[in-house]
């Protein structure tokens, strides 16, 4: 058993765990290369059929190439996709001019909370990584928001050897992690391995490409001629820059993404 053996089965292990010891599940699905690995990993772990809703939260200011590769991709593998949208938000004129926390606060945050309260969800099933982002390193595999969605990142149980604590107060909303433990050079060498039909966003077209993905205002390209799997794969072997460095809200604001995970962000 190799490296990526190991993580896959780890992966697959939490995601049948929480399955059994949550309640209602669902998955987000970004469009993302995490998320992305993340839903292959699901079909493993349920040979083929995934018991759960995927869901994407559309702040309707995404690449249109992402919505594209979205419904194209939902169709062909069948899934149960939810999509929402903050809708009252959105007649209220917020959007990325209106400061990009507040934004994000209002399309992501509080879309995802409406979705989890309109359908009575448990706990999400997230491809976050600890190596992404400072913030995300204090996650836990199975993180607890209370009854208002909040996360208290200086208060995490410790979670060694594997065992995990899924037995949350009634009410309380769960988080679950798969990926944490993954490093993006690992996402790359397994959608590699795998095969996995990936959006071709992160290959390089005329030296740039993107690295990350997210709302196309505040998404930027970076430098690069990385164009296959393999072109990737190297480049990440040699790079100094951070994986989100494209990302306009992590220069906005140092603590940002702590700030709005706090919140209950994704």
């Amino acid at each position: 058993m190799d490296h990526l053996d190991r993580l896959e089965a780890e992966s697959i292990f939490i995601i049948r765990e929480a399955y059994k010891k949550l309640g209602k599940l669902g998955m987000l699905w970004s469009i993302g290369k995490d998320s992305t690995v993340l839903l292959w990993l699901a079909k493993k772990a349920f040979y083929g059929h995934c018991p759960f809703p995927f869901i994407h939260v559309d702040t309707t200011h995404k690449i249109p190439e992402m919505i594209e590769y979205r419904d194209r991709v939902a169709k062909e593998l069948n899934l149960d996709l939810i999509v929402h949208t903050n809708q009252e938000a959105i007649d209220k004129g917020i959007g990325p001019e209106s400061g990009r926390l507040v934004c994000c606060k209002a399309l992501k945050t509080e879309g995802l909370q409406q979705v989890v309260k309109k359908y009575g969800f448990d706990g999400l099933i997230v491809g976050v990584r600890r190596d992404e982002e400072g913030s995300r390193s204090k996650e836990r595999v199975f993180s607890e928001r209370n009854k208002d969605y909040e996360w208290d990142y200086s208060n995490q149980p410790p979670e060694l050897w594997d065992q995990f604590k899924t037995d949350f107060p009634k009410g309380n909303h769960i988080r679950v992690h798969p990926l944490l433990q993954w490093s993006e050079l690992d996402i790359w060498e397994y959608i590699k391995r795998e095969n996995i039909p990936i959006i071709d966003l992160y290959f390089a077209k005329n030296g740039e490409r993107y690295r990350s993905l997210g709302c196309a205002p505040c998404t930027g390209k970076i430098k690069s001629n990385a164009s296959t799997l393999d072109e990737i794969i190297e480049e990440l072997k040699h790079t100094t820059t951070g994986e989100r460095a494209g990302r306009a809200q992590d220069q906005e604001d140092s603590y940002a993404l702590q700030k709005l995970r706090k919140d209950g962000y994704m």
